[in-house]
């Protein structure tokens, strides 16, 4: 693997759904390794899964790499494999859930050459393990700030 190759391994985490959440991500470049996460005292699985993976592809501090990103969000791997996403966008995200993340996540996966790769959750693969024991932990850490976004589109729910 060159170092214009990188491999990211993303999980999200909620106890509850909403709940208190989480991500973890792995990023993985020849020997160079890095550890990402945070979390929110209110949010959604969804939300951290694709956060998780907005961490990070912002991380990269290179644009035009070679991603692999590994997930075992189907949320995310068909929204995008199967072309969803951008087909969501056209209309401009009308009555889709996280639209602040999903142009988020474009804006960051533009700058790339992203596979996404979907892997079982919890089937002992041990990047996606330690992904998924980054995000627990960090859904468990006292003063979790707000997810600003989740909040906004739940207000905007409730005016219709």
């Amino acid at each position: 693997m060159s170092l214009s190759e990188v491999t990211i391994y993303t999980d999200g985490a909620c106890s509850g759904n909403p709940g208190p959440g989480g991500y973890g991500v792995v990023l993985i470049s020849g020997p160079l390794r890095k550890e990402l996460s945070g979390g929110f005292r209110l949010t959604t699985n969804n939300r951290m899964e694709l956060l998780a993976a907005i961490t990070g592809l912002e991380a990269l501090k290179l644009d035009g790499l070679s991603v692999r990103l590994h997930t075992d969000s189907q949320y995310l791997v068909n929204a995008v494999n199967n072309g969803w996403l951008f087909s969501w966008e056209m209309k401009r995200f009308a009555r889709k859930k996280n639209q602040d993340l999903w142009i988020r996540f474009l804006e960051v996966y533009r700058r790339h050459r992203v596979t996404l790769i979907w892997v079982k959750g919890h089937n002992n693969d041990p990047e996606n393990e330690r992904c998924d024991t980054l995000a627990v932990a960090a859904s468990k850490l006292p003063g979790l700030p707000e997810d600003e976004g989740y909040m906004a589109n739940n207000e905007a729910e409730d005016l219709i």
